[in-house]
């Protein structure tokens, strides 16, 4: 939103995370400053091992971020030119750029107008004898339609890939529960400091349940060395190692997430509770008759999929595309934060937007608008950026 407004309803507030933890990550952080041990060592290897008994998975890989987790898991899967990886055509661009960088192609599938996931029934049309991997979103946190996912790959032989950068914690109620990134091959999480587990400086996490692959990650990690002689180099690696600073800082917040993702839901159930009042759905996300009023330049919005897996990373509705900057305007003139996530499709990008057509995804990135769903929002905040919202329709 503008420079100098007022913000009344910040889309995040990290310092007031920060002031309710700040004892536990005052001794976390103090720990670590007085053990010396900066890099690697016992709290990155209990992160580690918390984070995989949370998530459910064998292997957990401390690294840089959750674009080193996606380069790193393609790499150790033996992704690189002449591949082709099939992955959302709506997503943040380290999606693709991952694909990018091992010199692949990215094939872009689009995406369901209602989740705006990958459209899994699409899937099967875009496999080649070139096709590699598969790499699904869990976009916002809504875990991404992975039954079909799976059974797409495994007829086809090929690996997936999960993108959980915005989904830790989300579990996939169609694969009995369990969590992603232990849905896949290979899981890749984001540390970003603005995700539903953030550290306070980049850090990300690749899970599998393949001891090789797990291996591989640690060496490619650590400039390709080998496990048992640090400057022994049996391949090309990366400098991406997860520092001991953010990995005791994400220990403190862990426990916590679960918390904080019931939270979020419940601050979605208000926002939706809250719009119905104010008259402004025109449908849920779910509903067919939801697309073609959006349509009408006098509709209202079209709330995310309500749905028990949701982890709500960002609660983005859709509105009409020629109102959307009419209810940009009301919201900064009310002090609210907001952005838009995201502006453009990846099949729009200067970089890599030549692998393929997505006119949903595209349609998509000109309606969509994210409002504030950190776990801390009250009743009264979510009020005020429904009237924000009202006074536009």
């Amino acid at each position: 939103m503008s420079a100098g407004r007022h913000v009344t309803v910040p889309l995040l507030d990290l310092t007031s995370e920060v002031e309710a933890l700040y004892q536990e990550l005052r001794e976390a952080t103090d720990r670590v400053l007085r053990s010396g041990t900066f890099i690697g060592g016992p709290e990155v290897e209990a992160f580690e091992a918390e984070a995989a008994d949370f998530l459910g998975v064998r292997h957990a890989v401390g690294l840089n971020s959750g674009t080193d987790a996606l380069v790193i898991g393609l790499e150790a899967l033996g992704v690189g030119p002449g591949d082709e990886v099939i992955t959302s055509a709506f997503s943040f661009f380290a999606t693709s750029e991952a694909v990018l960088r091992l010199g692949a192609t990215p094939v872009f599938c689009d995406v369901d107008p209602h989740t705006l996931n990958l459209d899994a029934g699409l899937l099967e049309g875009l496999v080649t004898e070139r096709t590699k991997a598969i790499v699904p979103v869990h976009l916002f946190g809504l875990p991404a339609q992975m039954t079909t996912v799976l059974e797409v790959a495994d007829r086809h032989g090929l690996t997936v890939v999960e993108d959980c950068a915005q989904a830790f914690g989300a579990h996939s109620s169609e694969l009995g529960g369990r969590r992603v990134g232990g849905l896949g091959t290979v899981g890749a999480f984001s540390f970003y400091p603005t995700k539903n587990l953030g550290a306070y400086g980049d850090a990300g996490l690749l899970t599998t349940d393949d001891d090789e692959l797990a291996t591989a990650a640690r060496s490619l990690r650590n400039h390709g060395s080998s496990p048992t002689d640090k400057y022994r180099h049996e391949r090309l690696g990366h400098n991406s190692r997860l520092d001991a600073l953010q990995a005791a800082i994400l220990r403190v917040k862990l426990p916590l997430v679960d918390d904080w993702n019931r939270a979020r839901r419940s601050v979605a159930d208000a926002y939706r509770a809250s719009f119905a009042r104010a008259g402004l759905v025109v449908g849920t996300a779910e509903g067919e008759d939801a697309r073609s009023g959006l349509d009408d330049a006098r509709a209202g919005l079209v709330a995310p999929p309500a749905h028990d897996d949701h982890v709500y990373h960002q609660f983005t509705v859709q509105v009409p595309a020629a109102r959307r900057q009419r209810y940009e305007d009301a919201l900064v003139a009310a002090g609210i934060g907001y952005s838009r996530f995201y502006p453009s499709a990846l099949t729009s990008q200067p970089v890599g937007c030549s692998f393929g057509s997505a006119p949903v995804a595209e349609t998509a990135a000109q309606r969509v608008l994210s409002l504030p769903v950190r776990p801390s929002l009250s009743a009264g905040e979510i009020d005020l950026v429904t009237a924000a919202l009202a006074a536009a329709v």
